[in-house]
């Protein structure tokens, strides 16, 4: 026999094929001594009336005996070789039982209840966070996740599905409606004042225009292109960009020290009158979804896209090939603190136990036909003379007592019968 095979020899199958053979000889010597002491009693029958009560129950032990020991070897072969009728049982319906045996573990131990009942004694998410929380493990499996990696990256090139995500990722993004969330976002960026940090910007670059040289020099000649030719002659351009350049500093350092400057109170009304327009003007609606439209029709968003899944596919694949992977590092961190995390949050576990009880008992559903059909042609493919076996050493033992319990019995009931025999009728 091979290993897997249902009939290999399991520790205590020798003891328990020694203790068979030990009833059925105990059983067939008391069968025997039955009929040796029936045989003399009908010899001296005359030598005592007590003869006659053992004899009778003798005699019908020894039926009893005989009785059930056909009764029990009809269950596994025919008797003496015989192929009586109804005998060999268990051979003869080696495929009746094989069904049936499978019916009744699909209806009895794959029933939706017991199978859901079963999988909630069981807590899955803390076998999942006991795993992960153990860094050798979180390790082998960043491993194995990075050594898939160049596959994956591969799978999905030739699946088609960077595009489809990419379609999928413009179609929603084209179904928001922008206006309304850009306002909530400066409205985010209005509190506490800090759009002033913006303005502190804004009037920095423009002190930083007024005291570069190129910028004043093309002032300059702007401003000698609007003045008279006499005034040109006169310098009048310098002095009025001297001027120009010293009111504006001037202004700009005002704005720069006075938190409180006219001008910051003019671009907070401003800031504001713009997030009420994004937030409420239909013609500001259609100007910002115009330009959405416009910024997801350009051609250099898929170049874009495109471009930026390159470098993150490529990045990926040089990472994982690397014996100092950052990625794998990563990986093994997080799954050590997910499995952490996981360990504290009772209510993340109980929903994680849900859901493998849903999806294990659904498997099952759909596949314990299955289960059934295979049980049944197991035990089908089994070796008839094998099988026999197999059912004779665990319960034979108990069988044998029932050919005990038939002669007890038998002269039991022998035994009465003589004494009404001899007492009320003879």
């Amino acid at each position: 026999m091979q290993a897997g095979d249902p009939f290999t020899q399991r520790p205590g199958d020798a003891e328990k094929l020694s203790a068979l053979r030990r009833v059925k000889a105990v059983a067939t010597f008391s069968l025997g001594l039955c009929v040796l002491v029936f045989v003399l009693c009908r010899i001296y029958a005359d030598a005592s009336p007590v003869i006659g009560f053992i004899g009778a129950f003798a005699e019908a032990a020894a039926i009893g005996g005989l009785a059930d020991w056909y009764a029990v070897v009809a269950l596994f072969r025919h008797p003496m070789g015989i192929p009586i009728p109804h005998t060999a049982i268990i051979p003869t319906n080696q495929a009746r039982i094989a069904d049936n045996l499978g019916r009744f573990i699909e209806t009895n131990f794959l029933a939706p209840g017991p199978v859901r009942k079963k999988l909630e004694e069981v807590d899955f998410a803390a076998l999942v966070a006991d795993w992960l929380a153990d860094p050798r493990r979180s390790e082998g499996l960043s491993q194995f996740v990075t050594r898939l990696m160049p596959k994956m990256l591969v799978a999905l090139d030739n699946s088609g599905l960077r595009g489809f995500m990419l379609k999928r990722v413009t179609d929603q993004v084209a179904t928001i409606d922008v206006a309304p969330l850009a306002a909530d976002l400066l409205q985010t960026l209005t509190e506490d004042r800090r759009h002033q940090r913006l303005f502190d910007e804004l009037i920095g670059l423009l002190g930083g225009f007024l005291t570069d040289q190129e910028a004043q020099d093309s002032l300059r000649d702007r401003i000698r292109q609007e003045l008279p030719s006499l005034a040109n002659f006169f310098r009048a351009d310098a002095y009025l960009l001297k001027k120009i350049v010293h009111s504006g500093a001037s202004l700009i350092e005002d704005i720069k020290t006075d938190k409180d400057h006219p001008m910051r109170g003019e671009f907070d009304r401003f800031v504001e009158r713009f997030i009420e327009n994004l937030r409420h003007s239909p013609d500001y609606a259609k100007r910002v979804e115009k330009l959405k439209r416009d910024f997801l029709a350009r051609p250099e968003l898929a170049t874009l896209a495109e471009g930026l899944w390159g470098e993150v596919r490529t990045f990926l694949a040089r990472d994982a090939a690397a014996p100092d992977s950052l990625l794998r590092t990563h990986l093994a961190g997080i799954f050590v603190e997910v499995g952490r995390s996981l360990a504290d949050d009772p209510k993340i576990r109980a929903d994680m136990n849900e859901g493998f009880v849903v999806a294990l008992a659904s498997f099952v559903e759909s596949q314990k036909s299955g289960v059934s059909t295979f049980i049944s042609e197991q035990v089908r493919g089994w070796d008839l003379g094998q099988l026999t076996q197999l059912i004779e050493l665990n319960i034979g033992r108990d069988l044998q007592y029932i050919r005990f319990n038939g002669m007890v019995i038998g002269g039991l009931a022998g035994l009465v019968l003589h004494t009404i025999d001899v007492f009320l009728i003879g």
